[in-house]
């Protein structure tokens, strides 16, 4: 069993304790998580089953490199107005 089937099947038991027991704050305390990261788990699960609880590293939501938003559109707007480029 790898380090990914542990995780899974340690959150699958904190998901079905919290079921059998009916309190989520008692069992966020219990197993010393956050009910935020337990109400992730849960709705990740009934969305995608086992595969949604393998921890993925998080996808930035923008570039650190990127050109922002509004110089793009004042380029794109130039080249129009000067019929510029291909």
């Amino acid at each position: 069993m790898n380090t990914d089937q542990r995780e899974i099947q340690r959150k699958l038991r904190i998901l079905r304790y919290a079921e059998e027991t009916g309190h989520v704050a008692k069992t966020c305390r219990y197993f010393g998580i956050g009910r935020t990261s337990f109400y992730h788990w849960r709705q990740s699960y009934e969305n995608y089953g086992e595969d949604g609880l393998i921890n993925r590293p998080p996808i930035p939501k923008w570039h650190a490199n990127r050109t922002p938003i509004e110089i793009e559109e004042k380029v794109l707007q130039l080249r129009r107005k000067y019929h510029l480029g291909p």
